[in-house]
């Protein structure tokens, strides 16, 4: 008896995990900026902040614009950029990946390839590397490069909206 109630409950329980599965599956991607962490009071008082190196764009072209966006976000909210020691340790990564949309009308047997982008900054206390503000955004990107730069510059800016220092009026 003890059996069969056992092997009920794990049949029970199966079919949740896959009708959870299913209901998940149907939702598909969603794309934007998520903010992981944001520490208001820690980042109230920084002044200055340095890059540190961990998973650039594999595409130099593509690193510099990610660097030079965010080195104009973060200026524009009164922070210095230095070599030495800093308030703030920054970093990002990237990759891209190409999303599939199953429900699309094409022609049979087709479908809609979607080429998406995600970056992740992280910036850090330059002390003890906490991290003080990470932020990701997942969007769908051009492959044409002519017009790479303007999404990298519009997804850094729409990152650092989350940002919890307001811009500093010139």
């Amino acid at each position: 008896m003890r059996t069969r109630s056992t092997l009920t409950a794990l049949m029970l329980i199966g079919v949740s995990i896959v009708t959870q599965g299913v209901a998940q599956a149907g939702q598909g991607p969603k794309y934007g900026v998520t903010v992981q962490e944001s520490k208001r009071a820690a980042l109230a008082n920084v002044k200055t902040y340095r890059w540190t190196q961990t998973r650039p764009s594999f595409d130099p072209t593509i690193d510099a614009q990610i660097v030079v966006a965010v080195d104009r976000e973060l200026e524009a909210r009164g922070l210095t950029k230095v070599t030495g020691p800093s308030d703030l340790v920054v970093t990002y990564s990237s990759l891209s990946r190409t999303d599939v949309d199953l429900k699309s009308k094409g022609a049979p047997g087709e479908s809609s390839e979607l080429a998406i982008g995600t970056l992740t900054l992280d910036l850090r206390d330059g002390s003890n590397r906490s991290s003080l503000f990470r932020v990701r955004i997942d969007t769908p990107i051009e492959t044409d490069r002519a017009k790479l730069e303007g999404i990298i510059n519009a997804s850094v800016a729409a990152m650092f909206e989350k940002y919890p220092g307001a811009r500093v009026k010139n």
